[in-house]
């Protein structure tokens, strides 16, 4: 493991640890320092963002634009899955959907189910290398590429300008 990489794991994690404890007493510095290093050491090989990566202002800007829009989704399919439970007579169509992804990174991919699975009447169930396997409350396509759009939404798009 690269020594900058650790190093910078280990500042940031102590950033946080300061911000959580808003204290600057040494003992909570002694044992702050101590905790986030040995994190540093035993974790920051498994962080899949190289360091300056997460400096990017493009990246950034990407992100702000991805939260009102993952909002947004979810308020829709709050609203849709509402008016599923209140309309008994609703007739569903549960299934499970194949859909594969064009993201090329583990962490954007990662991001992609769990934004999926955030969203009211869908749930990742499996990842597959590129292939998501999504429970759909109400399968509305046959053919998967259009069932794919529908459930990926804007998601795949922003994610990849982030992560990508």
């Amino acid at each position: 493991m690269r020594a900058g990489r650790v190093i910078f794991y280990w500042l940031g994690a102590m950033a946080v640890w300061l911000l959580l404890t808003w204290t600057v007493h040494w003992q909570s510095l002694v044992v702050g320092a101590l905790v986030t290093l040995i994190a540093a050491l035993a974790f920051g090989q498994q962080l899949p963002v190289m360091p300056l990566r997460l400096f990017n202002p493009r990246r950034w800007f990407w992100l702000l634009v991805y939260i009102p829009v993952f909002a947004w989704q979810c308020f829709k399919a709050n609203l849709d899955v509402a008016m599923r439970v209140l309309s008994p007579g609703l007739q569903l169509r549960p299934g499970i959907v194949r859909m594969k992804t064009s993201l090329k990174t583990d962490i954007a991919r990662t991001f992609l189910a769990n934004s999926i699975t955030l969203t009211p009447g869908t749930m990742t169930v499996e990842i597959k290398e590129d292939v998501l396997y999504i429970h759909w409350i109400d399968v509305q396509s046959e053919d998967p590429e259009k069932a794919a759009r529908i459930i990926k939404g804007p998601f795949e798009k922003l994610l990849a300008r982030i992560f990508d």
